[in-house]
């Protein structure tokens, strides 16, 4: 299945794609309409590879510059490229998950403004919503 997703980008660059048909597998299930891709789906490859890349070393741009080969201001313009390429950068919500502001649970607690007890309750009730 990567595979047929790496074969796919390279037939279609940059043009956007919609999609028209989804099937469920191991179900007789199809759905029809017209489906934008996910944001992560629409980089290119190797942007896609780049960020699993950086997904999988916890962020660690250390271990980026390890694995690729290059120095640490390469490695943040190259994350700032993809961040600034990905529509929902700006967006409050996205599908349940909120976006953290500077008013956010943590930093009130680095502030002193709430206890440890306090965020941990705040941070329970925003992932169970």
């Amino acid at each position: 299945m990567a595979k047929d997703w790496q074969e796919l980008t390279k037939m279609t660059g940059n043009d956007p794609i919609i999609i028209e048909k989804i099937r469920l597998v191991n179900k007789d299930i199809t759905i029809e309409g017209s489906f934008e891709l996910p944001p992560m789906a629409r980089l290119t490859l190797e942007d896609q590879i780049f960020a699993a890349a950086f997904i999988k070393s916890h962020g660690s741009i250390k271990d980026m510059e390890g694995l690729f080969g290059v120095s640490y201001p390469t490695i943040k313009n190259r994350l700032n490229k993809i961040a600034d390429s990905l529509d929902f950068v700006d967006v409050e919500k996205v599908n349940g998950f909120e976006k953290f502001s500077g008013d956010d649970t943590l930093d009130r607690l680095e502030r002193g403004e709430i206890s440890a007890k306090e965020a941990l309750e705040l941070l329970k009730n925003r992932t169970n919503r």
